[in-house]
């Protein structure tokens, strides 16, 4: 197959009735292919040629092709790659680049024929030992003398009941219900404040402001903390001074005072 040679398909579509299987000889891909054309120049894998081995693929598949065989695009691929990989070592190198060169290119497909050919002779080594139920045979079992199980149940009505009890029990099923707890929200302090508003000349501590009917526990500090939020966020749109004297200390509100 001549380098110039495009790699293309053109034959017409065959009939259905004269479809053709095509079996490279048991090849299970490229690669395997590429280790027995290798063995074919009698040398030691370390020292193929691979430019060789390129020229015998190519050939491979352009006899192939001849035959009007349809190939598996992996093979396709793999002679692509081979004439990109030629190319590269009959050409001279070009500037440093980040891809590998023709060199490393062809030693990684050698590497990988070796590893290949090793599998290859591990799993034939492998399958030429003696085999159980071909070459050795194991010892015969004792046949043994057949048990027949009956049960025997030995309860007293209390068991009975007991269980049919416990059985009952785990087929009812009990859902909690838990009531959403009743917090003072800042809408309702908010609203709150907003009727005090205009009314508190004086300073006076933010407790004082809380709602009097309050139950304590988390109620009563919901109430504080959304009456202290309130307070701040009236206290940003101007409609109320905030005051503290200290730290942790008691905090003051009052209405601003009228503009003279």
């Amino acid at each position: 197959m001549s380098e110039s040679e495009p790699f293309e398909l053109a034959q017409p579509p065959a009939p259905a009735s004269a479809e053709l299987v095509v079996d490279l000889e048991g090849y299970e891909g490229p690669i395997d292919m590429l280790l027995t054309l290798a063995r074919e120049q009698k040398v030691d894998l370390t020292k193929i040629s691979i430019l060789q081995l390129a020229d015998q693929y190519l050939a491979f598949i352009a006899a192939a092709r001849r035959l009007r065989l349809e190939i598996a695009a992996d093979y396709l691929v793999m002679a692509a790659w081979l004439a990109y990989l030629k190319s590269r070592l009959l050409l001279p190198e070009p500037a440093p680049l980040d891809e590998p060169s023709g060199a490393e290119l062809a030693a990684a497909l050698a590497h990988q024929l070796q590893r290949l050919e090793a599998m290859q002779q591990a799993g034939a080594r492998l399958m030429a030992r003696p085999q159980l139920g071909r070459d050795v045979f194991a010892r015969g079992a004792p046949e043994g003398l057949p048990r027949v199980l009956k049960p025997i149940y030995q309860v007293t009505l209390y068991d009975l009941l007991r269980a049919y009890g416990d059985q009952r029990q785990r087929k009812e099923q009990s859902v909690l219900h838990i009531e959403p707890p009743e917090l003072y929200s800042m809408d309702d302090a908010l609203q709150r404040l907003g009727r005090l508003l205009g009314r508190v000349p004086e300073w006076r501590t933010l407790m004082s402001f809380l709602p009097p009917s309050l139950r304590g526990g988390l109620v009563e500090r919901s109430a504080v903390a959304a009456t202290f939020a309130a307070s701040l966020e009236l206290a940003r749109a101007g409609k109320l001074q905030l005051r503290q004297d200290s730290a942790f200390g008691p905090i003051y509100i009052r209405s601003l005072p009228e503009s003279p």
